[in-house]
């Protein structure tokens, strides 16, 4: 059993917190004082600097149903056996592409590219720049995010820069032409302009492949096809706005670069969760999957924030910079020492975030048992039992193109409502799915976000709501929809949310949920008598085992 201890440095104190596992959300977390000292379990401003929380009796990989020691080489086995049927469950699934799904994402980028290198001749022509030089301007397309990192899921969307030289401005040429451009092809629908983002950019979907498009204006005539994004040649003079577009593509160039012999398993979307996931793919270079696995979950259970998260790059001295103290949650860019991943992250994102890790170490820290299964991690997370409140927030629109624009607008200005809700609540849990009332005919959107258990129940909905409309209505250019919060017992959510089954409509920010009434078959190893290694579906080939177990 894992505890968690402060220990204290100067007087080799230590006070252990008597949970096995901390559930921040749940009504029976006991928050209470620690003595003989006040221990800070999550927030590390709540724990002097010479304080760190440490795990005791760090937990190790066993497997307590046999009595005789183990050799090596079957743990070895044994440990590829887990590694393959967590491969096959996102096979089983459909988390992992097909090769016809591949293609496809291919020809929509190879697409992409061509209707840019259009764009830009189109718009040399309008700057009426000579033939010469019209016919040697070029602009193209760089992926990054998971699919640039190739660790994409079935159902993830592209990230796509669409690169640009200095006669191509954003307000006009990017986000007018273009966007008619794109707009006037039959493969394109659902586009939207992001205009006021930190990251400002187009969205929309291409052959049914939801795309984010931000644009860099680099100070160049023309932009060639194989551009060196680390290169200060083309880095040079950029506007803010071209280098915020230019850092997801610039960190990605740069993890590939510092993990060149390694296949990374497991990348979730963002750069903050890829730059996580290759430090520890740094510290385990020659980890299995089922060892990475358990090791992030691990290393981020523990890790002192806000001591910043970097990859290690020999390139780059380790010392000697500012650290980022503006964030809870610190993770420096791999491209360069001075800048982190912009980062939203309040005081409810940063709790629940790390429980998360607290609660993926809890169940993947012992991966060798016999009765581990993998389906444990893809569980759906319980807001109807974790919350008995929620405040639904409900966004609509005469038409779905003005939704769209609308509900982008909204999310962006989200951060500015989750503050006001601490301020007057205490924490939440901001859920990102974007959810569907069957029972309403108009174009709408609803987000259900579970309030802090134990907090008052008096709380002023009408005042934050005037509040939060003063800060949509601000700067928004095209037509407003409509915006109601709603405070609402987990009693009186609408059945078609179904909160608990992830059956909402999927945002990026969300996993596909698994089948757990799907009758499955275990596989048992073929070192260890009983021992089993994962699941197969009963009507599915058997042949390997499933990311079961």
């Amino acid at each position: 059993m894992a505890a968690y201890a402060c220990n204290n440095n100067q007087n080799n104190n230590l006070v252990v917190y008597p949970y096995n596992f901390i559930d921040f959300y749940s009504q029976n977390a006991n928050f209470g004082v620690v003595t003989p000292q006040s221990l800070g379990v999550i927030n590390p401003n709540l724990i002097s600097p010479s304080q760190v929380l440490v795990p005791c009796n760090p937990p190790v990989f066993l497997v307590p149903s046999f009595n005789f020691p183990l050799n090596p080489s079957v743990f070895d086995q044994m440990d590829e056996e887990r590694s393959l049927s967590l491969v096959q469950l996102m096979t089983n699934e459909g988390l992992v592409p097909s090769t016809e799904e591949e293609d496809k994402r291919r020809n929509v980028i190879q697409k992409l590219k061509e209707i840019v290198l259009a764009w830009v001749k189109r718009v040399a022509w309008q700057r009426r720049l000579p033939k010469e030089q019209i016919a040697e301007t070029h602009a193209t397309i760089l992926t990054y995010g998971s699919y640039g990192l190739g660790v994409h899921g079935s159902e993830s969307d592209i990230d796509a820069l669409c690169l640009g030289p200095e006669f191509a401005t954003m307000a006009e040429d990017f986000f007018v032409v273009l966007h008619n451009m794109l707009k006037s092809r039959p493969e394109v629908s659902e586009i939207h302009c992001v205009k006021d983002a930190k990251v400002p950019l187009m969205r929309f979907k291409f052959d049914g492949i939801l795309i984010d498009l931000p644009y860099a204006c680099l100070h160049v005539l023309s932009v060639p096809e194989n551009v060196d994004v680390l290169n200060p040649f083309f880095l040079r003079d950029l506007d803010e706005t071209s280098w915020k577009s230019l850092s997801g593509v610039r960190a990605n160039k740069c993890i590939l670069q510092l993990l060149p012999d390694l296949e990374l398993h497991g990348f979730l979307g963002g750069v903050h969760l890829a730059i996580l996931v290759a430090h520890v793919c740094q510290n385990h270079p020659k980890g299995s999957l089922n060892t990475l696995v358990a090791n992030f979950f691990k290393t981020y259970a523990y890790w002192p924030w806000p001591t910043p998260v970097m990859l290690q790059d020999p390139m780059l001295p380790a010392a000697g910079y500012p650290s980022e103290t503006r964030s809870l949650m610190p993770i420096r860019l791999p491209c360069s020492p001075h800048e982190y991943c912009h980062s939203n992250i309040t005081r409810s994102t940063f709790y629940k975030i790390r429980t998360e890790f607290l609660r993926g170490h809890n169940t993947t820290r012992d991966l060798m048992r016999p009765d581990f299964d993998w389906h444990f991690l893809f569980e759906p997370f319980p807001y109807s039992k974790k919350f008995a409140r929620f405040v639904k927030v409900y966004l609509s629109a005469s038409n779905q193109d003005e939704l769209g624009d609308w509900v982008g607008w909204v999310k962006s200005r989200f951060r500015s409502l989750i503050l006001k809700l601490e301020e007057v609540q205490g924490l939440c849990d901001p859920n990102p799915t974007e959810y569907i009332d069957v029972d309403v005919t108009e174009p709408h959107i609803v987000f259900y976000w579970g309030l802090q258990p134990g907090r008052t129940n008096l709380l002023d909905i009408v005042a934050v709501e005037k509040d939060f409309l003063k800060n949509i209505h601000n700067g928004f250019q095209g037509s407003p929809g409509r915006m109601e919060l709603l405070v609402v017992q987990a009693s009186q959510l609408s059945k078609s949310s179904q909160l608990d089954s992830g059956s909402g409509r999927r945002t990026k920010a969300c996993w596909k949920n698994l089948d757990y009434n799907r009758p499955r078959i275990p596989v048992y190893s073929q070192h260890l008598p009983n021992y089993i290694i994962g699941y197969v579906d009963a009507k599915a080939d058997s042949k390997y085992p499933s990311a079961g177990g």
